[in-house]
């Protein structure tokens, strides 16, 4: 969905893209997939979309500033960012090299889907358990730890540090870490 027409865009894109996440900076804002586009408009303006994670994500304008202060600072003197709600921002939109970055930072990455389906929801108990092959989540698979790759995990709590992240707990090296919600 990303889109650059001319050099000049492409290379803006690349700019707008290497901003720092505000509250994963491990990830680029191209890494993690939520900037769409770069147009030129009249004279010295360019316009980026920017699509954020969730449509009440609270680090949205800190992801624009950004963008602005990169752009101002590569000599552009008109900057605006947008805020693009369609199509939405799916977690298959991490890149595989953000996925890398999130599990050696230790927060486990979203599970890939094989399809452009829905995520299921289901409403539980706090504390669920998955594992390979669990039979009470058919065809779920299961979240692996970041620091020793068990697929032993449980979830102690939908929400972690950021409503995007759940927390979770490996069984077999016992450490918490972050999981990246599947969206």
């Amino acid at each position: 969905m990303v889109t650059a027409t001319t050099p000049l865009e492409t290379e803006l894109l690349r700019l707008a893209g290497s901003v720092p996440d505000p509250e994963l900076p491990v990830l680029s804002l191209a890494e993690l997939g939520v900037v769409r586009a770069v147009r030129l408009g009249d004279g010295d303006a360019v316009e980026v979309e920017l699509t954020p994670t969730y449509t009440g994500c609270p680090a949205v304008e800190a992801m624009a500033l950004d963008i602005e202060r990169v752009l101002r600072e590569h000599g552009v003197r008109e900057v605006s960012v947008r805020t693009v709600l369609s199509p939405a921002w799916s977690t298959d939109d991490i890149t595989a090299e953000g996925r890398r970055k999130l599990r050696e930072f230790g927060i486990a990455p979203p599970r890939a889907r094989t399809a452009a389906e829905p995520v299921p929801l289901e409403l539980g108990p706090t504390r669920t358990r998955t594992t390979e092959g669990d039979p009470a989540a058919p065809g779920i698979a299961p979240v692996h730890c970041p620091h020793c790759g068990s697929a032993d995990t449980e979830l102690l709590s939908r929400f972690s540090s950021t409503a995007c992240k759940a927390l979770r707990r490996c069984l077999a090296c016992r450490e918490p870490f972050d999981h990246f919600k599947e969206v």
